[in-house]
């Protein structure tokens, strides 16, 4: 018994750096990523959609991608770093959390979740944001 608990605590470690290992390398190839934790569970949120718009020159607001959040509450995946690619901009992301709640059976006072921020320049960006069914906070994560 106590050996099979051992080897579960390894095969966590290996997991947990097995997707640390991806999560930068994704860094490296994307530009901007996000993560959702609902601070009402305390877990990450998995299976919210997300939106990222690019503001355009006459301030209008250009679909670039939906994602969905994975089982660990992430999106590692928005704007594709490749070559000499220019991603300067305003931006925001939409978390569409009134589904996700639904899905707990709760109600929600933000049907959701609008993010705008400034890109500039080829370094990464961490949108993340913790979420409750009445309130929510965002930050600059790294």
């Amino acid at each position: 018994m106590k050996m099979n608990i051992m080897k579960a605590a390894a095969l966590g470690g290996v997991l947990a750096m097995t997707a640390t290992a991806s999560y930068a390398a994704d860094q490296d190839a994307y530009q901007l990523s996000s993560h959702i934790l609902d601070i009402s569970t305390g877990k990450p949120a998995p299976n919210v959609n997300v939106k990222l718009m690019m503001q355009q020159a006459n301030g209008s607001w250009k679909l670039i991608n939906t994602e969905k959040t994975g089982e660990n509450g992430r999106i590692s995946n928005f704007l594709p770093n490749e070559g000499e690619i220019d991603n300067d901009g305003i931006y925001k992301l939409i978390f569409e959390t009134t589904p996700y709640f639904y899905n707990q059976g709760l109600e929600t006072f933000y049907p959701y979740i609008e993010v705008n921020f400034n890109i500039k320049g080829n370094n990464h960006y961490h949108v993340p944001i913790t979420l409750s069914p009445y309130g929510y906070s965002t930050y600059r994560g790294s």
